[in-house]
């Protein structure tokens, strides 16, 4: 009877080897920054969509979204309310987003490092929903919209203790197609892939010597 019992044991290690802190870190990454963020299912749903296309599909989106319109807005210390500068960049990310109707995206929000985690993360949340509410007033479906992570004070651009607006943002990502119309690619989703190909190979490149090893 020692033999099951033995089992069980190594199945329960390697069950919290999977709760490591790297891989709790990994899952408040954002989007795109890596494939397996440690929770069950991850690999194969993962393998699926690079298989289909629609991670490289989405990451291209993604690249095209940041470099064509502002992804980033900021807030005051403490605040989750958008200022003119913020809806200035957000009405632009709204017309962007309406030409690509079969994206969805994400709203990450941050914060500085003042005040509680606990806090921070709502507060985070709090400003990843401003921007979702307002896009929606803009005329985007909340079906293609989602706040769904705060990061909070973990992922500053800057690292201080102190006050920092650059911290106290939201990121807004594309993160999938809608669903039902995945794999489906009209003329701009091919143009979108086709001209991150070209970005990457126009980018400059180490150049490779003759010689051994």
């Amino acid at each position: 009877m020692r033999t099951p019992l033995l089992l069980l044991s190594g199945v329960a290690a390697i069950a919290l080897s999977a709760c490591s802190p790297n891989s709790v870190k990994s899952f408040y990454s954002e989007a795109g920054t890596g494939l397996d963020q440690g929770s069950f299912g991850d690999a194969t749903m993962n393998n699926t969509l690079v298989m289909t296309g629609e991670r490289n599909a989405a990451i291209n989106l993604t690249r095209k979204f940041a470099s064509e319109v502002p992804n980033t807005v900021n807030f005051a210390f403490d605040s989750a309310v958008l200022g003119p500068d913020a809806m200035a960049a957000l009405d632009q990310q709204a017309e962007w987003i309406k030409r690509y109707s079969l994206a969805r995206f994400r709203v990450y929000g941050h914060t500085d490092k003042v005040g509680s985690t606990a806090y921070n993360k709502r507060l985070g949340l709090r400003r990843a929903q401003t921007v979702v509410n307002y896009l929606v007033g803009r005329g985007i479906s909340r079906d293609r919209l989602e706040a769904v992570v705060s990061f909070g004070e973990m992922q500053p651009l800057v690292v201080t203790e102190g006050r920092e607006r650059r911290n106290r943002r939201t990121v807004t990502e594309v993160s999938g197609f809608v669903k039902g119309r995945a794999q489906y690619l009209d003329g701009k989703y091919a143009q979108a892939i086709y001209e991150g190909y070209v970005a990457s190979a126009a980018e400059p490149h180490e150049p490779v010597s003759g010689g051994g090893g």
